[in-house]
Order: C-alpha cells, then structure tokens, then sequence
C-alpha cells in the first residue's frame, strides 16, 4: 500500500480482453443495472432483463434502476417516478426474482454517489476522453453536454465496485467502461490496498439488436424499437416494413439469416426447429420474407404473452411493486455502508477513524 505517495494518475496498463470477459466463478456476487427509460423494448429485454433472468439461478445478483444515470440528458422531473415504476414493472415481469435478487433505485442508496466521487479523484481525464460513449451522446445532446455524461462510467465503476461484484451483465457497448471500472479498481487497491475485485463483463446471447431499421441500435428515441407490451397487431406492423437481408432484391434471391436482423431476432425468440426451417427456406429462397417475418411473429408473441399478463398482474398492486423496491434500498444500504467504511479506513476519511 502506497497512500502516502502521490499518484500521478497515469493510467495502468491496459489487459488482455480474455481477462476482461473471463466469467465469474458460479456464486459470485454480480450487479447490473438499467437506466428508468419506461416501457422495456426488446433491445432492453434481449440485451440485459432476460439475461439477468437467468444469471440469478447461477449467481448472487443484484440489479439496479439507475435514475442517477438518467439525470445526464434531458428529462421531465415529473415524469421520473412513473418511468421508475414502468421500469420496475417489467423488470419483475421478465422473471427477476427479488427474493433472490435484490432490485432497487440507485438514488436511494446514496454511497453509489458518495463512491463516485472518490473514484473521480483517481480517474485521469484522458481516459474519460476515449470513452466512445461520451462521443456518441455528446452527439445526441449537443445542448446538454455536462460533466455527469462525462463521469457517467466512473459512477458506473462505483455502482458495481460498492458491492464487490465479480462480474457485470452488459451489452457489448458497455465493454469499454468495465475495462475503466477494473482500471480503476486496480489503481485504488494499488495505492490504498485490496478492497475491490476486478469485475468481468458478461454479455448477453444477444449483446447488441439492431434496431428495426436495420442501421442503429434499437432504442425508442430512434422510433426503430417493438415494445414487451405491443399486441401482436401492432408488433406486426412493425416487422412487416422491416429491413432484411440486402441480398433478398426479389422473392426468389437466396439469403442468409447471418446478414438479416430477422433472422437475428428468430435466433432469439424462435424454437430449434423453427430456426432450423428458417435457415434452409432463407438460403434456398424456399420461402420469402414475408412467411420469415410470420413465424418470428408467432415465436415472439408465445415468448412474451406471459410477460404482458405478469406486468398486468402486477400494476395492479403498485404498493407490492414499490416494497419490492423499498426492501431492495434497505438491503443494499446495508451491503453498500460496509464497502464505505472499509473504503474510508483505507484512505483515511469518516466519523469511524475519530470517534472510536
């Protein structure tokens, strides 16, 4: 431990990806989280819910609406609570278990901020700098570029470091600011002691949807998105004028599921058989778009009319849904008030070293 030299903040050097993707071992503590955007769409519910969904049977998760998050780009304050709550309504939907897994909201644990903020001091601006994020929202917000977009991955780092998580579900666009949260943790235990992990980042079978323009992201303010709670009518209208494979000019040019974000959804959605039937009608031209875009709508609507019945059944009891929430804080103050105290004995900040 090195507290009484300075650190000039240079940053380490960087790892090997298989360090970086390398899963935790079974039992390890994970943490993710989503930002209160509303309505879940199949890029949230591909991309991370469903994954969580199925992590937590293996490992002891922890999952997080991020409100902190969603305050570096505009937003209407009185609509946050009911973006919170849609945000919470499909999350438990989507089978995450909050006896198994705590859910909570960021802002109500408020070490994840006051860690924040002692990373910050250890994180140099050049690696803020690269963060392709950054660059990217900067983009969309060219009016509302502020210092919290730009520390966005170092709040990141405190929400998984706080619980000494081990590994992090996350899409693939994510995989840049995990590196920075190992960096970081890797610079505090060098110059205070080992108090943090090195988190792994883990990523979905679907790390990335392409948005049903087949050129972006799918994302609701790009209008290219199917919502978990569109009927089969209007999940319909939106596959029908999808992009597909370039290849496919006329019903009988041969294509490949490979190329076609159809056929990226069928791999999602669809059942063995029905990917099997796909792949041989796409590359033969045996069938057209068209009939592709029928059957990934009948897999579709089987996969999530039971999430829609569970979201009703649960928005009936809104008091249920914020307990849930409310037991989540509770239990994560908890875990988090211990990484603090271990974390301010280090560097030798806090109450706990003057009043003993």
């Amino acid at each position: 431990m090195n507290s009484d030299v300075e650190d000039e903040l240079s940053p380490l050097p960087s790892e090997a990806p298989t360090a970086l993707l390398t899963p935790p071992p079974d039992g390890s503590v994970l943490f993710s989280g989503i930002q209160p955007t509303g309505e879940l769409h199949l890029g949230n519910y591909l991309g991370a819910v469903k994954h969580w969904a199925t992590l937590q049977t293996q490992y002891s998760a922890i999952f997080c609406i991020v409100d902190l998050h969603a305050l570096t780009v505009p937003f209407v304050s009185g609509e946050m609570r009911g973006r919170i709550f849609e945000m919470a309504l499909g999350i438990l939907a989507c089978g995450v278990d909050p006896q198994r897994s705590p859910l909570f909201v960021q802002s109500q644990v408020k070490e994840h901020a006051y860690l924040g903020w002692i990373l910050n001091t250890l994180t140099p601006m050049g690696e803020l700098e690269r963060m392709t994020q950054f660059k990217d929202k900067s983009e969309q917000h060219r009016k509302h570029v502020n210092a919290g977009l730009f520390t966005y991955p170092v709040l990141q780092a405190a929400d998984i470091l706080l619980y000494k998580a081990r590994g992090v579900p996350v899409g693939i666009d994510q995989v840049q600011h995990i590196e920075l949260c190992r960096m970081l943790a890797r610079r505090f235990n060098a110059r205070f002691g080992d108090v943090f992990p090195l988190p792994s980042a883990m990523l979905s079978p679907v790390p990335k949807l392409v948005g049903l323009d087949g050129d972006a992201k799918m994302s609701k303010s790009k209008n290219n998105t199917i919502l978990l709670l569109d009927t089969a009518d209007a999940i319909w209208s939106k596959l029908k004028p999808a992009k597909v494979d370039i290849a496919r000019a006329r019903r009988t040019d041969a294509g490949s599921p490979d190329n076609c974000n159809i056929g990226a959804m069928h791999q999602a959605f669809s059942s063995e058989e029905t990917n099997a039937e796909v792949r041989e009608g796409c590359t033969t031209a045996g069938i057209g778009c068209f009939d592709c875009k029928k059957k990934l709508l009948t897999s579709m609507t089987g996969e999530l009319a039971p999430i829609q019945e569970r979201y009703q059944a649960l928005k009936r009891r809104p008091a249920d849904v914020w307990e849930v929430l409310a037991a989540g804080a509770s239990t994560c103050r908890t875990l988090a008030s211990r990484t603090m105290a271990e974390v301010e004995q280090r560097i030798g900040l806090g109450d706990r070293l003057f009043f003993v």
